[in-house]
Parts: structure tokens; C-alpha cells; sequence
């Protein structure tokens, strides 16, 4: 019976086969590439809010903790969105008549909460609670990075899965004395380990890797 291929089409076989599998490679590469890049996480991306509202002014100039406007972070899930009134206890006395600060005058006066626009929105299959992680040690710049240094704040990191379970493998890479939770400016010491070792026993602190912990 004759040939019904030339000798050259096992090649060339070989090649396409081959050729399949590198732009298969190729295009999941580059899948995963665009989903943990700044443009689907959004890192470093400042957002324009109704109320142009500067961290760095309030916590790093005036010195106000962050649970006076976030007053929730210890007992709740979500850390809160400070009310209109909460913003008015300062703004009642001062800069009463700024044009900047009408949306809070106007919120205050109607009712209507302002439209403050989220920079940390966890996915509604993500749970999260701020509490247990204040109890056990992180740092608020752990996560959302030099608050205390924004004019406008933006996304430090990604809060994708990987750099949750990084935290979770390794808490005492990160984890910092519960007075200084609260600290802006907050380094770790050279002796890091050491004291998260230290700090993972006395807080209690269990890796939690399953599942179950934050899909629910």
C-alpha cells in the first residue's frame, strides 16, 4: 500500500503539537499575568471621592487613631465608614464655612449619607472580619499600607488570595504588639521574628488554611 503521508509530516506534527502547547502556556501566562496586574487589582490606584478627605492631614498631622472614625474595627467584621456626624463633632467648630466641606454640611443638614467611594472591596464570596484580625496582632498598615502618609488613599495591596495565605503560612512575619496596632508609623524591629514567635503564642494565633475560613 502506498504512503499516504510524506516522511516530513511526523515533523511537522511534532511541531504543531509542540507549537500548541507553548501558546497554550503562553496564553494562561499571560492570563495570570493581566489578573495580578494593577490593572485588574487596582494597586496604587487613588480614587476620586466626593469629599476630597486627606489622611495624612488627620493621622499624621493632628493625630487621630483611626478607630475615632473606624469605629467598629474592634467588634465587627467591617471596620466602618465614619458617619456624617462623626466628621461633623470637629467640623461644627472649625473650617465651618469651608466650600470644600459643604457635601458634610449638606449630608449633615438632610440626612443623606455620602457617597463615599470603597477602596478595599473584598469580593461578596471573601470573608473577611477586622476584629479577629486586631485581636491577634496586624497592624492596620499591614494591609492598607502608610495610611498615615496618604493625601488620598489608594489600594496597597492586592488582597488576592495568594497574599492573604502568605500572612496566614507566616503570621509571625507580620504580627505586632496590639498596643501598636494603631501605629502609622510603625516599623518592624530587627528582632521581627523573634517577637512574632513570641507574639503568635501569646495571642493564640492559628494559621487557619482551610477553605472554609474565608469562603463561607
Amino acid at each position: 500500500m502506498a504512503q499516504l503521508f510524506p516522511r516530513s509530516a511526523n515533523t511537522l506534527a511534532r511541531v504543531s503539537l509542540a507549537l500548541l502547547v507553548l501558546v497554550a502556556g503562553g496564553a494562561i501566562g499571560l492570563v495570570m499575568g493581566i489578573e495580578r496586574s494593577a490593572y485588574v487589582t487596582e494597586v496604587g490606584l487613588a480614587k476620586v471621592q466626593p469629599i476630597q478627605f486627606s489622611h495624612q492631614h488627620h493621622v499624621s498631622a493632628l493625630g487621630i487613631g483611626c478607630p475615632y472614625c473606624h469605629s467598629t474595627v474592634e467588634v465587627s467584621a467591617f471596620a466602618g465608614i465614619p458617619p456624617t456626624h462623626t466628621c461633623m463633632s470637629c467640623h461644627s467648630q472649625i473650617w465651618v464655612n469651608s466650600p470644600m466641606l459643604e457635601p458634610v454640611r449638606e449630608s449633615y443638614r438632610t440626612g443623606r449619607s455620602i457617597e463615599w467611594i470603597r477602596v478595599h472591596d473584598l469580593p461578596q464570596f471573601v470573608y473577611f472580619n477586622h476584629s479577629i484580625h486586631v485581636k491577634k496582632g496586624v497592624g492596620c498598615t499591614t494591609c492598607h499600607g502608610p495610611v498615615g502618609r496618604m493625601n488620598q488613599v489608594y489600594k496597597y495591596a492586592s488582597l488576592q488570595m495568594q497574599w492573604c495565605l502568605d500572612c496566614h503560612r507566616n503570621p509571625e512575619r507580620y504580627l505586632r504588639p496590639r498596643e501598636a496596632i494603631y501605629d502609622p508609623d510603625y516599623q518592624p524591629p530587627a528582632n521581627q521574628l523573634e517577637l512574632g514567635r513570641r507574639l503568635v503564642k501569646e495571642y493564640h494565633v492559628r494559621s487557619r488554611l482551610d477553605c472554609y475560613t474565608c469562603h463561607r
